[in-house]
């Protein structure tokens, strides 16, 4: 249902590299590019994530209550990708572990400050 969702940056470069990382471990890459937005998705063409450069000229800023969660291939993959972002400068929202009986996730913000999870159904 979802084609992609798409985030704010004030710094492209630097958000660029944070996503490249989390996009290669989850078997996806860059597939659109401009000079203020970046679009990364895997090769099939399901829901991905874009970074974009306001429009409006404004700042990005962070929604309260918006997250993007990116589905794991399991547990330990989960373990990876939320260790991966904080090695690229994420802040920590949610150290991995199960939140009920077959949910399992590790939440992290972005280098701007967007939340981001890693979760794995089963």
């Amino acid at each position: 249902m979802i084609g992609y969702v798409t985030l704010g940056t004030n710094d492209l470069p630097r958000a660029a590299t944070f996503y490249d990382a989390i996009a290669k471990e989850l078997g996806a890459a860059r597939f659109m590019e401009f000079d203020s937005f970046i679009a990364w998705g895997p090769p099939d063409g399901t829901a991905g994530v874009a970074l974009t450069k306001p429009f409006d000229g404004n700042a990005a800023s962070v929604g309260n209550g918006v997250m993007v969660a990116f589905a794991a291939r399991d547990k330990a993959h989960v373990d990876r990708i939320h260790q991966l972002a904080m090695s690229l400068g994420a802040t920590d929202e949610g150290a991995p572990g199960p939140r009920g009986d077959t949910f399992y996730a590790g939440y992290f913000r972005d280098p701007d400050g967007n939340k981001c999870n890693a979760f794995f159904m089963g």
